[in-house]
């Protein structure tokens, strides 16, 4: 089966919005065995929506549309539709009631407009929205199908987990099974390479790589008659990947890299706490992203002048002066002395600089020095980054903590 998703929204086209909706569906419908080969966006326009349905349907089987189902002028998405397919709008009592409830459980008063929302094309699959005013509905004609979804994230994503996931099992007698393998340390074209006798050689399953930030991520898919079927053969390519990868894999599908470092550090009972300059903060952050990590993280401190570097952390300042605040000296001092205030067995430390301003052509923007005091040893590793301000703080924030892994691990073994 192929798919059109068909994003609707005057903001969309504005750019006031970024259209997560078509990222999420893509990703969820190649898992549900449907191909999407387009994505439209349109503007609150009745005309123009007629006319990229027209076009859509010329190429797809079904089209997913998001948005357009508010209770505004401008929220026409289903009364278009409806034209479109020549069919009648016709009133829903058991949706109004549904909204009016909603209401009384936020304690709101319902607006005369919101009863536009309880009006649906004639025979359309009437979809409840279990976080808004905004049902969604489908709607089946001569082979084709539109499955029209509220454009809210929180109120589509719901919507299309418990309405839109059971339409789908039910048109195919295939499944499609998808692990993703996620990688850090080396670059989505040097992957292509390592893997490039697995990759010329897939049928199926199958295996793509795909940048994701500062990491790589590699989702093997598979189509077979039973999710059994399809686990055995996705596991049998995963393990000739980690031959090839080894420990550049750090994880799989709903993995972080924090969390495998929280659980690293909690097997070896090892505490850890972290001193930021250029990073500002964000190693920390994402370290309390992982439920549990109090159990390892004890604390974090933003040391940005170098006055703090001294007071908080006893860098000294003979070592500022000589060496200037981005360095591997200061780095490995801030290791050392935010492990050893903190009373722990790791530390971390980030000084660079971030930019766009601060550089010189002996430290350019983007030089950053990464600090580690792990058990006793000290030492430091040098980083040369691109990118804006917050690209280099956040590629900065994954490759050490990426490096700090790779520390754990090999104290693994």
């Amino acid at each position: 089966m192929k798919a059109e998703i068909l994003c609707i929204g005057t903001e969309l086209l504005l750019g006031n919005i970024v259209n997560t909706n078509a990222q999420y569906l893509s990703e969820q419908l190649a898992n549900a065995g449907v191909s999407v080969y387009y994505h439209t966006v349109v503007g609150d326009n009745p005309e123009r929506l007629k006319k990229a349905l027209e076009i859509a349907y010329s190429r797809a089987d079904m089209v997913i549309t998001t948005g357009g189902l508010g209770p505004t002028q401008d929220d026409l998405s289903k009364q278009t539709i409806g034209e479109f397919f020549n069919r009648e709008m016709v009133f829903n009592q058991g949706c109004m009631d549904e909204i009016e409830k909603y209401f009384k459980r936020i304690n709101r008063t319902m607006t005369k407009n919101n009863e536009r929302q309880a009006y649906f094309p004639e025979g359309a699959i009437i979809l409840k929205n279990d976080n808004g005013t905004a049902p969604g509905m489908i709607l089946e004609e001569e082979g084709k199908v539109c499955i029209v979804l509220p454009g809210p994230p929180n109120e589509m994503t719901l919507m299309y987990q418990n309405g839109v996931v059971p339409y789908l099992s039910e048109k195919t007698n295939e499944v499609i099974v998808s692990k993703t393998l996620k990688v850090m340390g080396i670059g989505e074209s040097k992957i292509e390479e390592m893997l490039s006798e697995i990759i010329d050689n897939q049928t199926n399953p199958t295996i793509a790589p795909y940048a994701k930030g500062a990491e790589v991520h590699l989702r093997i898919t598979c189509k077979t008659s039973s999710e059994e079927e399809a686990l055995e053969k996705i596991e049998k390519m995963e393990q000739e990947v980690r031959v090839i990868l080894g420990d550049n894999i750090y994880g799989c599908n709903d993995d972080t890299l924090e969390g495998v470092i929280c659980s690293l550090l909690e097997e070896k009972g090892l505490k850890i706490a972290t001193a930021e300059s250029c990073t500002g903060g964000m190693i920390s952050a994402k370290l309390v992203n992982h439920p549990g990590a109090s159990s390892v993280f004890m604390e974090g401190c933003v040391t940005y002048s170098n006055e703090a570097k001294m007071n908080r952390l006893n860098v000294r300042k003979e070592t500022l002066d000589k060496y200037g605040a981005v360095s591997h000296q200061v780095a490995e001092e801030m290791a050392k002395g935010i492990a050893e205030t903190a009373n722990c067995d790791i530390g971390l430390s980030t000084t660079g600089i971030a930019g766009p301003g601060g550089g010189t052509p002996e430290k350019p923007v983007g030089l950053v020095y990464l600090g580690f005091y792990y058990r006793g040893r000290v030492f430091s590793q040098e980083i040369r980054l691109n990118g804006n301000r917050m690209k280099v703080r956040e590629r900065t924030t994954k490759m050490i903590l990426d490096r700090l892994r790779r520390e754990l691990l090999k104290d693994r073994q």
